[in-house]
């Protein structure tokens, strides 16, 4: 299966929290699942962890060298996103999210996020 991982997913993951339910934590680690990473997502954390929003057990070289040495799939943003994006209808105020709804859509993705606004969305979502 091919996932794209929501951005607060991802920390806490990294972070170890159990606001990341085991089942999702195994599917993160299952060799047999491709997991993706939007740009989108780094473009937030930086965004969130240089302003004290956020608290990460990682910085943004750490965060690079995990998701570099686990594989995964890190995909910058395209027009062809940008038009998904367009076309998108205004259900979610968040304009990180609505790009990687935007992603999951334009390249057939499953998004990993407890998120419920997603699913107003005609995306698959896991959680």
């Amino acid at each position: 299966m091919r996932y794209l991982i929501d951005t607060h997913v991802l920390i806490w993951y990294l972070n170890g929290d159990k606001a990341l339910p085991e089942k999702h934590a195994a599917l993160m680690r299952d060799p047999q699942n491709k997991l993706y990473l939007s740009m989108v997502s780094i473009w937030e954390l930086t965004i969130k962890m240089s302003s004290k929003k956020l608290e990460c057990d990682k910085n943004i070289p750490e965060i690079e060298e995990y998701i570099l040495s686990k594989d995964y799939e890190v995909m910058n943003v395209s027009f062809a996103h940008f038009k998904t994006l367009f076309d998108l209808p205004k259900l979610h105020g968040d304009p990180f999210d609505r790009l990687l709804i935007a992603q999951a859509l334009t390249e057939g993705l499953t998004i990993l996020s407890a998120d419920r606004c997603f699913k107003e969305y005609p995306v698959d979502v896991i959680w």
